[in-house]
């Protein structure tokens, strides 16, 4: 492996790979939360829409783009992605998905 690599972030890792893999959901989920963690709030909602409009099956990404609309207060855009990944875990049998993005969803209507 080469040493340049090595010394290379997280994100800049993750894009490397996604030059290669450009719709690979779970490369674009996995950079979307070191974006997230890099404080790009925008980038990494870029990506969350991107990976749930073209492949609403990839349930992961539903409760990290909801608490990333609720901690940029954007609440009822929140709870129309909680009620679409519910759905979406539903669909694909995901209890504990479904739990996460439920409990999410109560917190914020309730």
């Amino acid at each position: 492996m080469c040493i340049s690599f090595l010394k290379m972030s997280r994100i800049d890792k993750l894009k490397e790979m996604l030059d290669f893999s450009p719709r690979d959901n779970f490369l674009r989920h996995a950079l979307a939360l070191e974006l997230v963690k890099a404080g790009d709030d925008a980038g990494a909602r870029r990506l969350f829409e991107a990976v749930l409009n073209e492949c609403p099956e990839y349930v992961g990404s539903y409760y990290h783009l909801g608490k990333l609309l609720e901690r940029n207060n954007e609440i009822p855009l929140a709870i129309k992605w909680y009620e679409k990944g519910m759905a979406a875990a539903k669909e694909a049998d995901e209890r504990h998905a479904y739990n996460e993005l439920q409990t999410a969803y109560e917190d914020l209507v309730f």
